[in-house]
């Protein structure tokens, strides 16, 4: 474990993670001894977007039992699930993860990177300075209301098709089937690749 997460300063998002998960994952860190592969969905449309989601990739490589392995494209989306022109666009990407954390405290990261950056949850299809989903858990299939593995909606959004498809063209959603179909199977309209954009692997 880092100094800044000993120390507690430097990272505001440790807090929500349990001391008893950060021992474990800590003793399995220097090898991630077994672990499973993650794939993370993330978004904001508030504030500085790209610096954003780039300081959530940041945020989830100094987690102790993760390791970010690889990073999309970056696409700007249409809002979902609100009125055309309420909001800001999204810009969207998939983070694909290595980790020995379970799916819960993968869960409890996430949060926490969100409240890092000020994310409100006082409206469920409301603008947020950043989203982050877990997608997919391994080969997880769960209906556990607290996290439903795969995300229940994976299937049926092109922000997180697209660019899951982009980084790993084979992708299978478990319960679903190949991402490539799935993604041929819903409608691109709104959801554009941002060529000019780029976010990089931590260092």
């Amino acid at each position: 474990m880092t100094a800044s997460f000993t120390e507690g300063h430097s990272d505001p998002t440790v807090q929500p993670v349990p001391a008893s998960v950060v021992e474990k994952v800590d003793a399995a860190d220097t090898t991630l001894h077994n672990p499973k592969r993650a794939v993370v969905s993330i978004g904001s449309n508030l504030g500085n977007r790209l610096e954003t989601l780039q300081g959530a990739i940041d945020a989830l490589e100094d987690t102790p039992g993760v390791r970010v392995k690889a990073v999309s494209p970056v696409y700007e989306t249409e809002p979902w699930g609100v009125e055309p022109g309420s909001q800001p666009s999204y810009l969207n990407a998939i983070v694909l993860l290595k980790t020995t954390l379970p799916p819960s405290s993968l869960l409890e990261r996430a949060h926490a990177v969100e409240e890092a950056f000020h994310r409100l949850r006082d409206e469920r299809w409301g603008a947020r300075t950043l989203d982050v989903d877990i997608v997919a858990y391994a080969d997880v299939v769960s209906d556990d209301p607290h996290l439903t593995l795969p995300h229940p909606r994976a299937h049926e959004r092109a922000f997180v098709l697209a660019p899951w498809h982009d980084v790993e063209p084979d992708a299978l959603l478990a319960g679903r089937g190949p991402v490539a179909d799935l993604l041929d199977a819903v409608t691109r309209d709104g959801v554009a690749a941002r060529k000019d954009l780029e976010l990089r692997l931590p260092e």
